[in-house]
Protein backbone atom coordinates (compact mmCIF):
# COMPACT_ATOMS: atom_id res chain seq x y z
CA UNK A 1 0.00 0.00 0.00
CA UNK A 2 1.38 3.65 -0.67
CA UNK A 3 0.47 6.79 1.04
CA UNK A 4 0.03 10.16 -0.06
CA UNK A 5 2.85 12.31 1.36
CA UNK A 6 2.21 15.49 2.91
CA UNK A 7 0.37 17.95 1.34
CA UNK A 8 1.86 21.31 0.86
CA UNK A 9 0.55 23.49 3.18
CA UNK A 10 1.25 25.46 6.21
CA UNK A 11 4.42 25.53 7.27
CA UNK A 12 5.67 22.17 5.21
CA UNK A 13 5.36 24.17 2.12
CA UNK A 14 7.03 22.43 -0.63
CA UNK A 15 8.55 25.72 -1.37
CA UNK A 16 8.02 28.85 0.88
CA UNK A 17 11.14 29.11 3.14
CA UNK A 18 10.57 28.17 6.86
CA UNK A 19 13.08 27.85 9.28
CA UNK A 20 13.20 24.15 10.41
CA UNK A 21 10.93 22.84 7.89
CA UNK A 22 10.81 21.04 4.97
CA UNK A 23 10.36 24.08 2.86
CA UNK A 24 14.51 24.65 1.48
CA UNK A 25 14.53 22.49 -1.85
CA UNK A 26 17.06 19.96 -2.36
CA UNK A 27 18.55 21.68 -4.60
CA UNK A 28 20.17 23.50 -1.64
CA UNK A 29 22.37 20.27 -1.32
CA UNK A 30 25.57 22.96 -1.67
CA UNK A 31 25.10 23.96 2.08
CA UNK A 32 28.34 25.46 1.70
CA UNK A 33 30.49 25.94 -1.58
CA UNK A 34 34.34 25.80 -1.21
CA UNK A 35 37.38 26.79 -4.10
CA UNK A 36 40.72 26.20 -2.90
CA UNK A 37 40.79 28.00 0.48
CA UNK A 38 37.27 29.90 0.31
CA UNK A 39 34.46 29.00 1.86
CA UNK A 40 31.11 30.93 2.28
CA UNK A 41 27.41 30.02 2.78
CA UNK A 42 26.74 33.37 1.84
CA UNK A 43 26.45 31.81 -2.00
CA UNK A 44 23.06 30.27 -0.37
CA UNK A 45 21.55 33.94 0.13
CA UNK A 46 20.55 34.74 -3.54
CA UNK A 47 18.77 30.90 -3.72
CA UNK A 48 16.94 31.45 -0.59
CA UNK A 49 15.89 34.89 -1.33
CA UNK A 50 14.29 33.79 -4.27
CA UNK A 51 12.28 30.74 -3.22
CA UNK A 52 8.17 31.60 -4.20
CA UNK A 53 5.25 30.29 -2.35
CA UNK A 54 3.60 27.04 -2.08
CA UNK A 55 2.74 25.08 -5.20
CA UNK A 56 -0.48 23.46 -5.98
CA UNK A 57 0.68 20.05 -6.80
CA UNK A 58 -1.34 17.02 -5.66
CA UNK A 59 0.13 15.01 -2.93
CA UNK A 60 2.52 12.78 -4.27
CA UNK A 61 2.64 8.89 -3.38
CA UNK A 62 5.28 7.32 -0.55
CA UNK A 63 5.80 3.98 0.91
CA UNK A 64 3.68 2.88 3.82
CA UNK A 65 6.63 1.90 5.69
CA UNK A 66 10.86 2.29 5.91
CA UNK A 67 12.30 0.47 8.31
CA UNK A 68 15.29 2.33 8.84
CA UNK A 69 18.21 -0.18 9.74
CA UNK A 70 17.57 -2.33 6.18
CA UNK A 71 17.81 1.43 4.81
CA UNK A 72 21.05 2.32 6.14
CA UNK A 73 23.97 1.95 4.12
CA UNK A 74 25.64 3.36 0.54
CA UNK A 75 22.91 4.16 -1.89
CA UNK A 76 24.08 4.73 -5.31
CA UNK A 77 22.65 7.70 -7.79
CA UNK A 78 21.62 5.65 -11.03
CA UNK A 79 19.56 8.86 -12.13
CA UNK A 80 18.35 11.88 -11.10
CA UNK A 81 16.97 15.21 -11.87
CA UNK A 82 20.07 17.29 -10.66
CA UNK A 83 20.91 20.30 -8.30
CA UNK A 84 22.62 22.45 -9.88
CA UNK A 85 26.18 21.09 -7.57
CA UNK A 86 25.36 17.64 -9.53
CA UNK A 87 24.99 18.49 -13.22
CA UNK A 88 28.44 16.81 -14.29
CA UNK A 89 28.32 14.62 -11.19
CA UNK A 90 30.22 11.16 -11.59
CA UNK A 91 29.99 8.13 -8.81
CA UNK A 92 27.55 9.98 -7.06
CA UNK A 93 26.91 7.81 -3.73
CA UNK A 94 24.53 8.50 -0.69
CA UNK A 95 25.23 7.01 2.65
CA UNK A 96 23.08 6.89 5.43
CA UNK A 97 23.75 6.05 9.25
CA UNK A 98 21.62 5.96 12.09
CA UNK A 99 22.74 7.57 15.31
CA UNK A 100 21.37 7.00 18.76
CA UNK A 101 19.12 10.20 19.11
CA UNK A 102 16.90 8.48 15.69
CA UNK A 103 18.61 11.13 12.98
CA UNK A 104 20.00 9.74 10.06
CA UNK A 105 24.02 11.13 9.02
CA UNK A 106 24.30 11.51 5.52
CA UNK A 107 27.37 11.50 3.32
CA UNK A 108 26.80 12.26 -0.51
CA UNK A 109 30.17 12.71 -2.07
CA UNK A 110 31.00 12.46 -6.24
CA UNK A 111 33.26 13.21 -8.57
CA UNK A 112 32.71 16.19 -10.68
CA UNK A 113 32.98 15.86 -14.52
CA UNK A 114 35.23 13.11 -15.22
CA UNK A 115 36.25 9.41 -13.06
CA UNK A 116 39.36 10.28 -11.99
CA UNK A 117 38.57 13.48 -10.38
CA UNK A 118 38.68 14.23 -6.32
CA UNK A 119 35.85 13.41 -4.73
CA UNK A 120 33.78 15.90 -3.17
CA UNK A 121 31.46 15.29 0.20
CA UNK A 122 28.95 17.14 1.73
CA UNK A 123 27.24 16.19 5.36
CA UNK A 124 23.97 16.26 6.28
CA UNK A 125 21.36 15.17 9.02
CA UNK A 126 18.00 13.32 8.36
CA UNK A 127 15.38 13.96 10.57
CA UNK A 128 11.85 11.49 10.34
CA UNK A 129 8.99 13.34 10.44
CA UNK A 130 6.38 11.15 13.03
CA UNK A 131 3.60 9.72 12.13
CA UNK A 132 4.71 9.07 8.65
CA UNK A 133 6.22 5.39 8.35
CA UNK A 134 10.03 6.52 8.38
CA UNK A 135 9.07 7.66 4.91
CA UNK A 136 9.34 11.05 5.27
CA UNK A 137 12.02 12.99 5.91
CA UNK A 138 13.27 16.71 6.90
CA UNK A 139 16.79 16.88 5.38
CA UNK A 140 19.26 19.29 7.46
CA UNK A 141 22.64 20.96 5.63
CA UNK A 142 22.92 24.52 7.45
CA UNK A 143 20.27 24.99 10.59
CA UNK A 144 17.40 26.11 10.69
CA UNK A 145 16.92 25.01 7.29
CA UNK A 146 15.52 21.75 6.03
CA UNK A 147 14.54 19.99 2.92
CA UNK A 148 12.19 17.68 2.09
CA UNK A 149 13.01 14.27 1.46
CA UNK A 150 10.39 11.44 0.61
CA UNK A 151 10.75 8.10 0.54
CA UNK A 152 8.13 7.55 -3.09
CA UNK A 153 8.99 3.71 -4.02
CA UNK A 154 11.33 1.20 -2.32
CA UNK A 155 12.01 -2.19 -3.46
CA UNK A 156 11.07 -4.90 -1.22
CA UNK A 157 14.19 -6.35 -0.60
CA UNK A 158 15.46 -2.51 -0.54
CA UNK A 159 17.85 -2.81 -3.60
CA UNK A 160 16.17 0.39 -5.32
CA UNK A 161 14.43 3.34 -4.10
CA UNK A 162 13.29 6.58 -5.58
CA UNK A 163 13.51 9.80 -3.49
CA UNK A 164 10.76 12.44 -4.42
CA UNK A 165 9.70 15.77 -3.41
CA UNK A 166 6.22 17.03 -3.46
CA UNK A 167 7.17 20.11 -5.72
CA UNK A 168 8.32 17.53 -8.41
CA UNK A 169 11.46 19.57 -8.79
CA UNK A 170 14.17 17.08 -7.81
CA UNK A 171 14.27 13.60 -8.07
CA UNK A 172 16.93 10.44 -6.89
CA UNK A 173 16.79 7.16 -8.04
CA UNK A 174 19.22 5.13 -6.50
CA UNK A 175 20.22 0.97 -6.40
CA UNK A 176 22.31 -0.70 -3.85
CA UNK A 177 24.53 -1.45 -6.73
CA UNK A 178 26.16 1.23 -9.68
CA UNK A 179 24.00 -0.63 -12.38
CA UNK A 180 20.49 -0.97 -12.30
CA UNK A 181 18.62 -2.68 -14.89
CA UNK A 182 17.21 -1.01 -18.07
CA UNK A 183 13.55 -3.19 -16.60
CA UNK A 184 13.50 -1.71 -13.12
CA UNK A 185 14.71 1.94 -14.46
CA UNK A 186 11.99 1.99 -16.85
CA UNK A 187 9.36 1.26 -14.40
CA UNK A 188 10.12 3.95 -11.63
CA UNK A 189 10.37 6.10 -14.64
CA UNK A 190 6.75 5.05 -15.83
CA UNK A 191 5.55 5.66 -12.18
CA UNK A 192 7.25 9.03 -11.89
CA UNK A 193 5.46 10.13 -14.68
CA UNK A 194 2.21 8.98 -12.78
CA UNK A 195 3.18 11.09 -10.02
CA UNK A 196 3.49 14.56 -12.26
CA UNK A 197 7.08 14.52 -12.72
CA UNK A 198 8.49 16.16 -16.24
CA UNK A 199 11.35 14.07 -16.64
CA UNK A 200 12.99 16.03 -19.90
CA UNK A 201 15.68 16.84 -17.39
CA UNK A 202 16.39 13.45 -16.30
CA UNK A 203 20.08 12.54 -15.76
CA UNK A 204 22.16 9.39 -15.73
CA UNK A 205 24.86 9.16 -13.89
CA UNK A 206 28.06 7.27 -15.08
CA UNK A 207 29.66 4.85 -12.29
CA UNK A 208 33.05 3.86 -12.92
CA UNK A 209 33.35 1.24 -9.78
CA UNK A 210 34.90 3.62 -7.73
CA UNK A 211 34.59 3.11 -4.05
CA UNK A 212 33.04 5.39 -1.62
CA UNK A 213 34.66 7.59 1.02
CA UNK A 214 35.07 5.61 4.55
CA UNK A 215 32.27 6.61 6.84
CA UNK A 216 32.25 10.07 8.74
CA UNK A 217 31.73 10.14 12.41
CA UNK A 218 28.08 11.66 13.45
CA UNK A 219 28.06 15.47 14.19
CA UNK A 220 31.25 15.91 12.03
CA UNK A 221 29.64 19.05 10.39
CA UNK A 222 28.36 20.03 7.04
CA UNK A 223 31.22 21.47 5.05
CA UNK A 224 31.79 20.12 1.66
CA UNK A 225 35.41 18.84 1.42
CA UNK A 226 37.67 18.32 -1.69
Amino acid sequence: MRLPSPACEGRHSAHGLQPGTSAVPVGLRAMTFISGRWRSRLVLLPLLAGLGACATHPPIERVSEVDLDRFMGDWYVIAHIPTFIETEAEDAIERYELNPDGSIATTFSFREGAPDAERTVYHATGFVRPGTGNAVWDMQFIWPFRAEYIVGRLDPDYQHVVIVRSARDYVWVMARTPTLSEADLGMLTDWLVTQGYDLTGLRRVPHGGTAAPAPVAAGSGTDAER
